[in-house]
């Protein structure tokens, strides 16, 4: 049975952060147990502004619901960097944590010497975790990292969309959420590795290494190859089939991994003869004749609808599904099975948000506190 301490019970946590990669971070360690204080300027996250839709507060409060996506589990302190007062508060607060976490332009902390040089001075056992776009150095440290910037310039766009169209964006600013994760992780091996040096360190993420980093199979499919890859929609660069088919009334995604699953769905299809058909006998030969294979797939398709052939295919156990909107998605079955929706959705003044997906036999990231408001939380003290 889950205990009752989460693993980061005792971690204390610094955030010097705002947006999205660097809140991230500290939400994700808020969950696992940390206590994670958010210094906020006077003014708030710009996030508490990045509305509608707002979360209207049972005092008459306003935040953003893109606040709450990212800050719950954490207490909030307002603090003025640009005051001498501000800057001790910080210190004093860095001196007793385990982690900071800031994602300030590369230097912009070393003004109000708050940056992890000054820092680690006071507190040698400090665990320092900076987030930029480019990372503290390089041609391009100096520059601001935005997420769509970063989609840009690391290849994923490219990537993305329908071959003769535009390239995309993808739909969620995962350039922020993979750093944010990644910070995690390093900041996770950095409290391990205190254990036995103990020494805290400086950790320097940047925005485009993760998503350079998440490029995948498609990098090595370049490395190896020596040929860029580029969008293709929802077809897959090394399978198939595997895209997204229009059926009766919508669309369903097939992905056929491997040749037993290319003759069950060609036997659902009442398309037999293609196994004989020396063309599609090997995912190799598929992929070599993708064209012609699709053309075949999609007119058998559009013969159902989508929930009769999802129906159809998965009793046989080939990969199929629909494509869900983001109501559908937090409303299907299995997401509201494994608890994924925090809190009751019909209180809309204290969202619970979604819970970071990590399930152990030991705790549970199950999280009741919401995101704080501004300044709920003044001068923290810890001991």
């Amino acid at each position: 049975m889950p205990t009752t301490t989460k693993p980061l019970a005792g971690v204390r946590v610094l955030e010097l952060a705002r947006i999205l990669a660097g809140p991230w971070a500290g939400q994700v360690l808020a969950d696992l147990g940390a206590d994670v204080i958010k210094v906020e300027s006077p003014t708030g996250d710009d996030t508490r502004s990045w509305g509608p839709p707002f979360v209207e507060r049972d005092n008459g409060d306003k935040d953003a619901a893109y606040f709450f996506s990212c800050n719950r589990g954490k207490r909030s302190t307002v603090v003025d960097f640009k005051t001498n007062e501000g800057q001790a508060e910080v210190r004093r607060l860095a001196e007793q944590a385990d982690v900071v976490i800031e994602n300030f332009k590369v230097g912009g902390l070393a003004q109000y010497e708050l940056d992890y040089h000054h820092l680690q001075k006071l507190n040698p056992r400090l665990i320092y975790c900076s987030i930029t776009g480019f990372g503290q150095n390089g041609p391009y440290a100096d520059q601001a990292g935005y997420d769509f910037i970063i989609q840009g310039l690391s290849g994923i766009m490219d990537l993305t969309g329908e071959p003769h169209q535009a390239p995309q964006k993808i739909g969620v600013a995962y350039a922020d959420i993979f750093t944010g994760l990644y910070s995690v992780i390093a900041i996770q091996a950095a409290l391990r590795q205190r254990e036995t040096t103990g020494c805290g360190q400086h950790i320097d993420m940047a925005l485009l290494d993760s998503m350079v980093g998440v490029l995948g199979n498609q990098a090595l499919n370049y490395l190896v190859s020596g040929v860029s890859p580029t969008r293709m929609g929802n077809k897959h660069p090394n399978i198939a089939p595997y895209e997204s088919f229009a059926t009766k009334d919508s669309w369903v995604i097939i992905a056929v991994g491997n040749n037993k699953q290319f003759k069950l769905l060609c036997q659902e299809l009442g398309m037999a003869n293609l196994l004989d058909d020396q063309r599609f006998e090997s995912n190799a030969q598929r992929l070599n004749h993708r064209n012609e294979l699709s053309q075949l797939v999609a007119s058998a398709c559009a013969k159902f609808s989508t929930t009769e052939l999802v129906d159809k295919l998965s009793k046989q156990g080939v990969p199929a599904s629909p494509i869900n909107s983001v109501e559908q998605a937090l409303n299907n079955p299995q997401t509201q099975h494994r608890g994924m929706v925090l809190g009751d959705p019909s209180i809309k003044s204290e969202p619970g948000g979604i819970r970071t997906p990590i399930r152990s036999s030991a705790y549970t990231t199950d999280t009741q506190q919401t995101s704080p408001r501004l300044n709920e939380h003044p001068k923290p003290n810890w001991k």
